[in-house]
């Protein structure tokens, strides 16, 4: 399981708590830049995260990613597909396609990289926060996400922005195709951005169903038992 920019593996922790240990052994990760791995041996790019998520998960598995860690799950997916048993994708976007859209991204990213390297951490967080992709958490999923934030140095998640931010990636749209392990798209009721990219991307793969479920955005923390049942 992939967390998204700026949270870490215990993002996760609910949904792991209510998945059943008899069918499932739960491995979250930290991302390079992230939690534990705030300090990662080689610079941060896609190729280098999908090595550590490849390097540190067992020969075969289903992967489950949310966000940036669904960006990266899906690079992972194209470079060892037959590693993969299920991808789950939640809240999760393939990508810019449009060159100056995906221009100006990359400059906004290295803006907010070089910001958050400059001011109070948590006044970041506030940032971040504010953004309508968030606007209607309710206020104890708000302070799971900026618990959970904190656990970060910012100068590692300046870092993983620069180098994974959505400006940086390449699109993944005309590849989905070529994934034809089981594939489910889940994205919140609230999320009407994520929705219209989730209905485009199960359109373009073979194997691929979305499932819509309570919440915004940030559904590992807001949706952990809805969650689980689309995991199951």
């Amino acid at each position: 399981m992939l967390h998204g920019f700026s949270g870490t593996r215990r993002a996760w922790e609910g949904v792991s708590a209510r998945l059943d240990p008899e069918r499932y052994r739960p491995l979250a990760l930290d991302l390079p830049g992230h939690g534990q791995a705030s300090r990662p041996s080689s610079p941060i790019t896609f190729k280098s995260s999908v090595e550590a998520v490849l390097d540190a998960s067992p020969e075969r598995f289903a992967l489950c990613g949310y966000s940036l860690g669904g960006r990266i799950a899906l690079h992972v997916a194209l470079v060892a597909p037959e590693r993969i048993s299920r991808l789950v994708l939640v809240s999760c976007s393939p990508g810019i396609e449009d060159g100056a859209e995906r221009a100006e991204r990359r400059t906004a990213d290295i803006d907010l990289a070089d910001e958050l390297e400059r001011i109070p951490f948590e006044r970041f967080i506030d940032k971040w926060r504010s953004q309508p992709l968030f606007a209607g958490d309710p206020p104890e999923i708000v302070a799971l996400a900026r618990e959970d934030q904190l656990r970060n140095e910012p100068h590692a998640l300046a870092a993983a922005m620069r180098g994974l931010g959505t400006g940086e990636m390449a699109p993944l749209w005309a590849r989905l195709g070529e994934l034809a392990m089981p594939v489910t798209v889940v994205v919140g009721r609230r999320d009407a951005k994520f929705r219209a990219l989730g209905e485009r991307m199960v359109s373009l793969m073979p194997d691929a169903r979305l499932a819509l479920i309570p919440g915004g955005h940030a559904l590992p923390l807001e949706s952990p038992d809805q969650l689980v049942h689309e995991l199951d």
